[in-house]
């Protein structure tokens, strides 16, 4: 079919419209300011990192503690360099969302500097990072007995993906990186299914087991040797609102779990007031907007089934 001319020469009226749209609707672009993160950059950042906390197991294999020392070091040297870059324009947005753009020269410097020292901060925390996920690794090892061996995890399992990279992001939430840890977890959420937002504290030894569905939101506190099944919301019960009616942001939104407590496929607990007690039991499907004490299991009433003739 032939190209018709006639109607192409009218993109040259839509791309007006479509810039006349950028200074009518000025909330989604981002013209004339310093440049913000680049994605693609800090997903890039967070395969290179996951390089250095398991190696040998994902892009570069044939490593051994003769030439580990230098794949490592050229790694970490890369890492610097781009997370610098990266860092210091969140910290420069963010001060040009809060103050208003200010692009010069004068203003990169300062954030350069900020940028290389949360960048070195990040890299000093990746031995610490990497015994917390032994414990996670080893705790999905523990609990599913369908698992080969800790290969097969590090591998395949979705759960451990993304503590990996929520332990990475909640490193920089800690740090007030802006931006940047969210862009990380929401990296991971599309790719594993599984929701967990950078400002919540989870403790050593933590598994999600299948893991699709799974949402655990900002102000969660999750103890050592939690066990999670797809499907569970760690929510917010309500959203508390000032006298104008804007939410009220930084409270305790999202619940406690406590030491030792597994939950179940599909099951809701919501709010900032709630605590599961260590060593409890939560049952699939339940819906727990309230604290348990410690030890108890949870359940709900078993359906009843109906049967009939389908002809």
């Amino acid at each position: 079919m032939a190209t018709d001319f006639r109607l192409k020469e009218q993109l040259s009226d839509l791309t007006e419209r479509i810039v006349d749209s950028y200074q009518e609707i000025g909330t989604i672009n981002h013209l004339g300011h310093c440049p913000l993160p680049n994605t693609q950059v800090i997903v890039d950042c967070l395969h290179d990192l996951k390089e250095v906390l398991f190696p040998g197991y994902r892009r570069r294999q044939n490593l051994h503690m003769g030439n580990v020392v230098y794949f490592v070091g050229d790694l970490i040297d890369a890492l610097h360099d781009k997370l610098t870059d990266q860092f210091a324009r969140a910290l420069r947005s963010e001060h040009d969302r809060l103050h208003g753009p200010q692009c010069e020269k004068r203003k990169l410097i300062d954030f350069e500097a900020r940028g290389q020292q949360e960048a070195i901060k990040l890299l000093e925390s990746l031995p610490h990072l990497r015994r917390i996920l032994a414990t996670d690794v080893q705790a999905a090892y523990d609990g599913d007995p369908a698992a080969s061996g800790l290969d097969e995890i590090i591998f395949c399992y979705p759960g451990v993906e993304a503590i990996t990279a929520h332990r990475i992001a909640h490193q920089l939430y800690v740090q007030k990186v802006p931006l940047i840890p969210r862009i990380i977890s929401e990296y991971s959420h599309a790719c594993t299914g599984i929701d967990i937002h950078p400002g919540a504290k989870i403790g050593p030894s933590f598994f999600i087991d299948h893991g699709t569905g799974v949402v655990i939101g900002e102000t969660c506190e999750i103890g050592s040797n939690v066990k999670v099944y797809q499907g569970v919301t760690l929510g917010a019960l309500s959203f508390a609102k000032d006298d104008e009616g804007n939410l009220v942001r930084g409270s305790k939104r999202h619940p406690t779990i406590e030491d030792g407590v597994v939950i179940y496929a599909n099951a809701t607990i919501l709010g900032g007031d709630t605590t599961i007690g260590a060593g409890s039991v939560i049952g699939a499907s339940v819906w727990l907007p309230k604290s348990v004490a410690p030890n108890t299991v949870v359940t709900i009433d078993k359906p009843s089934l109906r049967l009939r003739d389908a002809s």
